[in-house]
């Protein structure tokens, strides 16, 4: 068919014209095209960002540290105790003089008068609900406690004190909290200020943004955020601090990522925990509970409107409002807060006033204690190893419940200090010490002292230094002969002569008495209470140097060589050891392991492991040949080489005590214990230079500083299964009270001399020289055997010792 020149005419125009709409077309291509690919990486790349959300917060599990807590303070009527104690174990709990004493964690006190708000706490045998009650204490003893209504109670225990924190890999501090647990406040003052749209977006808030914009340019400064709580969630697990575009739409995808699969309740309970709120030193604090401890020292549900106000607050930035350092900023920025509280409808206008105008009221010294006695952690941690390696223990979130007094720690550390510091020559190497201090009833550790230098982990002397232990192991040489009764009492005659002994190669060894003389003969309880190193020995190689060396390896794990010179200490120990070998006297014959800890609680309180006290029921024999050496030692601190505590005013204490002294006076030591505690302490330098200090103006001096602070009882030595006979000055023979010289003496009963004989013509010289006696616990009230005044406190060892590594303790055998 023939066409027109009009439809050619059509044609031109239409081919003219194709270029004019083709650009649209590809445009239309180009797009999507484009939008196909967008879609084609967009999808694969939120499918990532899902799978991440999956495995990371779906499977959230925070790194919470392992917490270690001292003993609870136990409130009993008659207990010893005095207010400086009592404030010293609030202060180290972290509790609040507030003047009123009603809220938890708080406290009041008028003198001797205290109404204290305990804590509540999970302990090793349960719940212990927080309680407040009033305490009025008497000539350092507990005399009254009452409920706030004026109800005599039985007892009260208040809340450890948390004294360290074993930190995983992250060096995070939390503490995880529910969020149904969390103070209603708490959760809508957060959505309040952060986030008041959190109940209806879907992770990102478009209006909300709008909103903080619209805020901001109103005030004229920054007020609000734009960021929902998920998204600064999201900034916590999954992304950096670099500011960029990039950065902004992963927030937003992993915000609605995480809203698409998690619920409101799921999402803000992470919130909680997560969000961060301080930092002290490398550790970062996260989650309100935490912060709560950390500002306030106090449980999330003793806060008031105030707090609450403040650590919500804080999260805008916690290095910038820090209350500590910026209190200004801080309070401008809290009274903002409030003012959300207010506006919301969260708090009356009342409440918003009054907290408005109250103080930051914040703890001046962090809550949250990292390692604040590194030497006795130090002991938790070994006597650990066993269940828990060392590394499980970090960030396990586990509590463990350790038997520290942190009175009796506070006032060791300030009597090693203060002794040291007035007995530290001015030239030579500076002086250091370790000692441990026990409870004599159940082995518990109640401190550890490691060092000059408290506060720093380090070399831990009281269980790392071997070094010589001098006269300090004579008690054990006697307790073997008493342990004979047939052939040996506190009134027996030895000779303090000079002796010499046979080496194992050929050598002869011949000890000399540290004042350089010979006393000739005296009575036993004599030889021990002046060290006398002749009479000793002489003992010694009669009781046998094996069973000598077999004995401390019973009580104590020490393995020793069956060395002569072992009878004057020849061995290298700590004072760690030491403390186990005298436990066994202080405890009255008991084997008795030292324990650091007392159990361990999994992160919601439920008992995971107890580790309670197993001592081994004392055996008669040995039980009455502890109380024996225990009178001879009571003896020691009378009138012996230990006689200047009762220059220190703590002759009440009627304690016992052994000094000794190394070779060249390099080492002090001095063991002593009341009735309820034992402290062993050594004084020396690292160097093993010769320092001029005996056993009693070294070491002694530190006991000494100790038990002037410490409430401890005094000492009585129980008589069961003994007997008590005046005895002749010149033999054994029971004579009448009224002999010249005449001595009272303890024995086991049935082996007291018969009599009375008629009184001795002439006295032995040994019994004429001033005695002084101790009253003791038979229901006469009989004198101990006497011995002299005076006493240069010298006990120095006489051969130098070879080191032996200390062992665990193992059971009670038989050593008759």
């Amino acid at each position: 068919m023939r066409r027109s020149d009009d439809d050619f005419d059509d044609d031109d125009e239409e081919d003219d014209g194709a270029p004019a709409h083709g650009w649209k077309h590809w445009l239309l291509y180009l797009s999507l095209a484009g939008f196909g690919l967008f879609l084609g990486v967009l999808i694969p790349y939120v499918w990532v960002l899902d799978g991440q959300v999956r495995e990371i917060f779906g499977q959230l599990q925070w790194q919470v540290p392992t917490t270690v807590y001292a003993q609870p303070l136990k409130l009993e009527h008659g207990q010893r105790l005095d207010a400086p104690t009592l404030l010293l174990e609030l202060s180290a709990s972290l509790y609040r003089n507030d003047g009123v004493g009603n809220n938890p964690g708080s406290y009041r006190v008028d003198g001797d008068r205290f109404r204290i708000s305990s804590r509540g706490f999970n302990d090793v045998g349960g719940p212990v609900a927080a309680k407040t009650v009033d305490v009025i204490l008497s000539e350092r003893r507990v005399v009254s406690i009452k409920d706030p209504n004026g109800k005599p109670l039985d007892a009260a225990t208040l809340d450890p004190a948390r004294i360290a924190a074993l930190y995983g890999s992250s060096q995070e501090e939390r503490q995880l909290v529910r969020a149904a647990d969390v103070p209603p406040l708490l959760v809508g003052g957060l959505q309040a200020v952060e986030d008041r749209s959190f109940k209806s977006h879907h992770g990102v808030d478009v209006w909300g943004i709008v909103r903080a914009m619209w805020v901001n340019a109103r005030e004229g400064e920054l007020r609000q955020g734009g960021s929902t709580l998920t998204q600064q969630l999201v900034r916590s697990l999954f992304l950096n601090n670099q500011r960029h575009l990039s950065r902004k739409v992963n927030e937003a995808l992993y915000a609605i990522i995480i809203e698409s699969r998690f619920d409101k309740q799921t999402i803000l309970e992470a919130y909680l925990n997560q969000v961060y709120l301080g930092q002290q030193g490398s550790q970062s604090i996260h989650g309100i509970a935490a912060a709560s401890q950390f500002w306030y020292g106090k449980p999330l549900p003793a806060l008031q409107t105030q707090d609450v106000a403040l650590l919500i607050g804080l999260i805008k930035g916690p290095s910038y409002y820090d209350p500590r350092r910026y209190p200004d900023r801080a309070m401008l920025r809290r009274n903002v807060a409030i003012g959300e509280f207010l506006e919301t409808g969260l708090i009356s206008a009342a409440e918003a006033e009054r907290a408005t105008a109250a103080p930051l009221g914040i703890s001046m010294h962090p809550g949250i204690v990292t390692n604040r006695y590194p030497a006795f952690v130090d002991l938790v941690r070994r006597q650990l190893q066993t269940d828990y390696p060392a590394d499980s223990l970090k960030g396990a979130g586990l509590v463990i419940h350790s038997t520290l007094d942190p009175a009796a720690q506070i006032d060791a550390e300030q009597a090693l200090q203060d002794a040291l510091d007035k007995v530290q020559r001015k030239k030579g190497p500076a002086l250091e010490g370790g000692l441990v201090v026990t409870d004599v009833r159940d082995g518990d550790v109640l401190a550890v002292v490691g060092g000059r230098d408290v506060a720093q982990p380090g070399f831990n002397r009281a269980l790392d230094a071997q070094r010589p232990v001098g006269s300090l192991l004579k008690p054990f040489v006697y307790l073997l002969a008493l342990a004979q009764p047939g052939k040996y009492s506190l009134a027996s005659v030895v000779e303090d002569a000079p002796v010499s002994v046979t080496l194992g190669n050929g050598r002869r060894w011949s000890p000399s008495n540290s004042d350089g003389r010979s006393h000739g003969s005296v009575r036993l309880i004599d030889a021990l209470a002046q060290s006398y190193n002749q009479a000793t020995v002489r003992v010694g190689m009669d009781v046998s140097v094996e069973r000598i060396a077999k004995i401390i390896k019973v009580l104590a794990g020490i393995d020793a060589d069956p060395n002569p010179s072992l009878i004057l200490g020849a061995v290298d120990q700590t004072p760690f050891a030491m403390a186990q070998l005298y436990q066994f006297l202080a405890s009255g014959g008991q084997v008795q392991p030292l324990h650091a800890v007392r159990g361990v609680l999994d992160a919601h309180g439920a008992l995971v492991k107890r580790y309670d006290s197993k001592a081994a029921v004392a055996q008669p024999g040995d039980a009455l040949a502890a109380r024996l050496v225990t009178l001879a030692m009571q003896q020691v601190v009378v009138a012996g080489t230990a006689h200047a505590l009762q220059g220190d005013g703590l002759g009440y204490l009627q304690a016992a005590g052994k000094t000794g002294t190394s070779n060249d006076s390099r080492d002090s030591w001095f063991a002593g214990f009341t009735g309820n505690h034992l402290a062993v302490i050594w004084v020396g330098n690292d160097q093993n230079a010769e320092t001029g200090l005996y056993g009693a103006t070294g070491a002694m001096r530190v006991w000494a500083g100790l038990f002037k602070k410490l409430p401890s009882a005094s000492l009585t030595v129980g008589s069961q299964g003994m007997e008590w006979a005046w005895v002749s000055p010149s033999q054994l023979t029971s004579v009448d009270a009224s002999c010249p010289g005449a001595r009272h003496f303890a024995f086991v009963q049935g082996f007291a001399p018969t009599g009375p004989a008629p009184c001795d013509a002439v006295a032995n010289p040994a019994d004429e020289q001033g005695w002084i006696r101790v009253p003791s616990a038979d229901d006469g009230n009989p004198e101990l055997g006497t011995t002299p005044a005076q006493s240069d406190g010298q006990d120095t060892q006489q051969t130098p010792p070879p080191a032996q590594q200390p062992t665990p303790a193992t059971a009670p055998d038989q050593h008759q």
